[in-house]
């Protein structure tokens, strides 16, 4: 993706540089033994006007693909925990604190028993609103501002649209959220796919 035009160079490396030291920090507030996850959240949009993407076709033509102009969409609500290849989500029709609550205990059940999950999102408002209510078993870590690439599910995103939800017309919101709830379901039946797209050495050494 786009690297942000506002972006700090240096904020990223300084995360992944400190990630172990505020893991540990995390871990030092919890009852000893016990297991931490690393999760990542975020939230992608899906409406009827979808990306057009690469498409196999006969060398010398030029394959066309369908393209709405209307503007019916919903939102993913995603996260994912690379190292169990496991993932939770839901599908709402808006991004807000009540839909982040929701999600949140979406996450909190899919946590393995007596573990606790550190959940990296990054600074939406929504994501550290004084009214959200965060399940016991999870802690939130912010990304640095303007540093989405270090979100692994920003790549199953664009897995997901590269293979499930674009080059379509969507005929209305509940096709839309039939769509996607058919991608995730086909992203979770393969646990290997999360593995591969969300693991990242400096998180998960």
């Amino acid at each position: 993706r786009p690297r942000h035009h506002a972006q700090d160079p240096e904020a990223g490396p300084v995360f992944k540089k400190n990630f172990p030291t505020q893991v540990a920090e995390i871990r030092s507030r919890l009852p000893v033994g016990t297991t931490i996850e690393i999760w990542w959240q975020d939230e992608a949009r899906v409406g009827q006007k979808t990306k057009t993407t690469r498409r196999w076709a006969k060398r010398g033509t030029r394959p066309s693909a369908p393209k709405d102009q209307r503007t019916r969409s919903a939102y993913i609500f995603g996260a994912i925990c690379p190292a169990r290849g496991v993932g939770a989500a839901l599908i709402l029709p808006r991004c807000n604190t009540a839909t982040m609550i929701l999600h949140l205990q979406e996450i909190s059940v899919a946590v393995a028993p007596g573990a606790h999950a550190i959940v990296i999102v990054d600074q939406a408002g929504w994501h550290f609103s004084k009214a959200l209510e965060i399940p016991d078993n999870i802690t939130l870590l912010p990304l640095p501002a303007k540093w989405p690439e270090l979100n692994p599910v920003e790549n199953i995103w664009q897995f997901m649209r590269d293979n499930w939800l674009s080059n379509r017309i969507f005929k209305s919101y509940n096709d839309i959220v039939d769509h996607c709830c058919f991608a995730w379901n086909q992203l979770i039946d393969q646990p290997w796919r999360i593995m591969s797209i969300g693991l990242r050495d400096w998180a998960h050494q």
